[in-house]
């Protein structure tokens, strides 16, 4: 099993541009996975972390309800943003400047063939890492996610999170609201879930944050939560 993972920071990057480079790496996993079996081989497939940044983009999930974005084309284009309905799961989200975007793209044949546990352990790596600032991250029962304050009249969530996977290929990802402009998320009905707000580490915290090491706290309870070998700059 291969352990070791490519890690790339793509900077701010068109989010087209940035899911169809997802969907390149993915296919030429599955494409090494399909000639293993066919012809009985054994060559090692690879392991991708992306970090990125999109500028105002709203995004639909593929069992998501279009009714939950609360903008037309117009509106979208004074917003200066783009819309996309996209192959992975969860309902309608908000990237934007100031939110750290990770893109796993992971054969999980080389780690442990769980969806569930994938998810859960993204949620993890979130909450360990938001910790190291004092805020308490939790899960709520049935939305994938990290929240704060569940069960109470003021929950809110601080990183979505949707995924598609592919003979054990994962793609897309978790979204965490570092300084990002919450205004954006006025537009849509945030995951398609109603009367519950979102937040940023910036408000919570009354001042920004340093996204770099914020992602360097991702990688480190990532590295140890999935048992990497390595992180390689790629």
């Amino acid at each position: 099993m291969n352990r070791k993972i490519l890690l790339s920071d793509l900077a701010s990057k068109d989010y087209k541009e940035t899911w169809d480079y997802q969907s390149q790496l993915l296919q030429k996993i599955v494409d090494v996975k399909i000639q293993n079996r066919r012809n009985d081989l054994q060559e090692t497939t690879k392991n991708h972390f992306l970090f990125v940044e999109h500028p105002h983009v709203y995004t639909l999930g593929k069992s998501g309800d279009l009714s939950n974005l609360l903008l037309n084309e117009n509106q979208l284009k004074e917003k200066n943003a783009t819309f996309y309905k996209i192959n992975r799961g969860g309902d309608i989200t908000y990237h934007g400047p100031g939110q750290i975007v990770g893109y796993p793209i992971l054969d999980l044949e080389n780690f442990f063939t769980d969806i569930h546990k994938y998810l859960r352990l993204l949620e993890e790596m979130i909450i360990l890492t938001i910790a190291e600032y004092g805020l308490k991250g939790i899960r709520s029962a049935g939305e994938t996610g990290v929240w704060l304050d569940v069960g109470t009249p003021f929950a809110r969530k601080i990183c979505a999170m949707g995924i598609r996977s592919s003979r054990w290929v994962t793609m897309h990802g978790f979204a965490l609201n570092a300084n990002v402009n919450l205004g954006y998320f006025d537009h849509i009905i945030p995951c398609g879930i109603r009367g519950k707000a979102v937040t940023s580490m910036e408000v919570e915290l009354g001042k920004k944050v340093d996204t770099e090491e914020v992602k360097q706290k991702i990688l480190k309870h990532f590295k140890t939560l999935f048992e990497v070998e390595e992180f390689i700059v790629s």
